[in-house]
């Protein structure tokens, strides 16, 4: 009598334990999942940040006489390309993230520009408004590369999940796909020239 019901718990208990698998992985990447894309929201609040600072430090900057009118029209542009670009990191190729983060390294770009040239303003940075809004650019640009830096941490976590053993059957079978990172920007690993000439 125990041999008849053996096979049948045996079958049962193997059901059960996969049917666990498959659900523990099931809710883990869709947690993990979520955790990317909160990250990736948070990191876009930062560059939002950035952008609504930047019409007050242009507005600032004009009253400076004789101000290069070229490079503020270059950061009036790059912003309005920075914000123009929306994607959902759920749905976002490397390609999208690249051109995302090439917009954005623009911005940055004309920003660094806008800010050296204002060294030869001295009544420029001697105005209460610039010093402020030059200290909150600095803190943005440190807080959005913590945030890069997080999102390609939580990433690197659920892409790494997705791939293990037993869990890359549940994301295969239920199409969970990988998230692409932020990477360097061109050149970044060559120290910039410095010349006092």
């Amino acid at each position: 009598m125990n041999r008849k019901w053996l096979i049948p718990g045996i079958v049962t208990a193997v059901v059960v334990i996969i049917g666990l698998i498959i659900v523990g992985g099931y809710n883990g990447l869709v947690g993990q999942r979520e955790n990317v894309n909160k990250t990736f929201g948070n990191l876009e609040a930062q560059y939002q940040r950035r952008a609504d600072l930047v019409p007050n430090l242009v507005s600032t900057v004009k009253g400076a006489a004789n101000f290069e009118q070229s490079t503020l029209t270059n950061v009036v542009n790059a912003r309005a390309k920075a914000t123009s670009i929306q994607i959902d990191a759920s749905t976002a190729t490397p390609e999208q993230i690249a051109q995302y983060q090439s917009a954005q390294g623009d911005l940055s770009q004309a920003l660094g520009k806008l800010l050296a040239i204002t060294e030869n303003y001295p009544e420029l940075k001697a105005v209460a408004a610039f010093q402020d809004l030059q200290v909150q650019l600095e803190g943005t640009e440190n807080r959005i590369t913590v945030a890069r830096k997080d999102y390609n941490d939580v990433s690197a976590t659920y892409n790494a999940s997705i791939q293990r053993f037993p869990t890359n059957i549940t994301a295969g079978v239920f199409g969970f796909k990988k998230f692409p990172y932020f990477e360097a920007e061109q050149g970044a690993q060559n120290a910039p020239d410095v010349n006092f000439d």
